[in-house]
């Protein structure tokens, strides 16, 4: 038979099947008459390929054989015919799968040393329900844990031939998420302005910065009108001048050093003046 009668007979048989196909399973298809060997199909699939050049479909080959599929640069567009929102997998699932992928046969106990946490018993059926992993052996250890390995509907759920497709770990890093990283980037440096060691250095820039802010000015001001109201002796009433010689009356000088230290700090000035007969009354 020619190549251009298989093709429309292996093309059907792609369509029509639910899953993939290989060689032998489309060379079951003819009987001796048909005088089809399995080069022949070969080619056949080749040509097939070579026809979905620029058509939004594609003959892909996967783990369980040929299969038609929708080309990933479209596949924006013909999810929307579909309302169920697409699986949504959580990153613990996502790594436990990853360290089966990459280190298989891998038991649990292994995977949970390697992860740092315990491996919830959901994700596992999960994936062997989606029959992503399944039980390959037993470890000739203590307490015979299972080990783990993928299968070929995992190769076809990803869209790999063989496990050889799988990306290296190394590209894998570099497509990491930067949010997800365990090791957050540094944050930038801050420049600081250094400060002088030199008083006198510091009370010049504080002098230059005051004259550059108004501001600076007013609250100066304020304060040095405050110390001067504090400090300053209160006004003479004959001369009504303020800043008048407060200094004691040579007649009436500190007695003790007690009196010096504090001066009328216990003094009650209404007693002081009272009349001693008062006083003694």
């Amino acid at each position: 038979m020619q190549i251009e009668q298989l093709k429309p007979i292996i093309e059907a048989a792609l369509l029509a099947s639910t899953q993939p196909l290989t060689v032998q399973q489309l060379g079951e298809l003819f009987n001796e008459a048909d005088e089809v060997n399995r080069e022949q199909i070969a080619r056949a699939l080749e040509a097939l390929a070579g026809d979905c050049a620029g058509r939004g479909i594609e003959l892909k080959e996967v783990a369980s054989g040929f299969r038609y599929q929708v080309r990933q640069d479209v596949h924006p567009w013909i999810s929307r015919m579909w309302t169920e929102r697409p699986s949504r997998y959580s990153r613990a699932l996502l790594e436990t799968l990853a360290l089966i992928a990459y280190r298989q046969p891998i038991t649990r106990p292994e995977i949970e040393q390697i992860r740092g946490v315990v491996v919830s018993s959901n994700i596992i059926k999960t994936m062997e329900e989606r029959e992503w992993i399944r039980v390959v052996g037993y470890r000739d250890v203590p307490g015979k844990p299972a080990l783990f390995g993928t299968t070929r509907a995992f190769l076809d759920y990803f869209n790999l031939k063989s496990l050889d497709q799988l990306p290296p770990l190394s590209e894998i890093r570099d497509m990491e998420d930067p949010q997800m990283r365990f090791e957050p980037d540094p944050l930038p440096a801050r420049i600081v302005r250094d400060l002088p060691i030199d008083p006198d250095e510091m009370a010049a820039e504080a002098g230059d910065d005051t004259e550059h802010h108004p501001s600076a000015d007013i609250a100066d001001t304020e304060d040095s009108d405050i110390m001067v109201d504090a400090d300053a002796p209160a006004s003479s009433p004959e001369s009504g001048e303020p800043g008048s010689d407060t200094s004691l009356p040579a007649d009436n000088p500190i007695a003790t050093a007690d009196e010096a230290a504090n001066p009328a700090a216990d003094v009650d000035t209404d007693t002081a003046e009272q009349d001693p007969e008062e006083y003694r009354a």
